[in-house]
């Protein structure tokens, strides 16, 4: 269950990753329907998750899940580059 999660965010990912990057409107938004669409699934079997575990696993995946989070989000955020870089043009 726990590799499936992990897939359908990368899915989910993936999709938002290259919404970002189209400039069709169309296919934008359907892109983000279908990253909405695996958040959802993620969501749910998420619960499934935490209701079979027992109380000590629940706080320790927790914290794993906060730090894969964290992961996650550092990695979106794109670097600046250097000023000396930016002002090649």
């Amino acid at each position: 269950m726990i590799q499936r999660c992990h897939k359908w965010r990368q899915k989910r990912k993936q999709y938002i990753d290259q919404a970002r990057q189209t400039n069709d409107e169309i296919e934008r938004e359907r892109l983000l329907q279908a990253a909405e669409h695996y958040g959802r699934i993620v969501n749910a079997e998420q619960g499934k998750i935490d209701s079979s575990r027992d109380p000590k696993e629940k706080a320790t995946a927790q914290q794993a899940e906060q730090a894969a989070e964290n992961t996650e989000n550092s990695e979106e955020e794109e670097p600046e580059l250097p000023e000396f870089i930016t002002s090649l043009n």
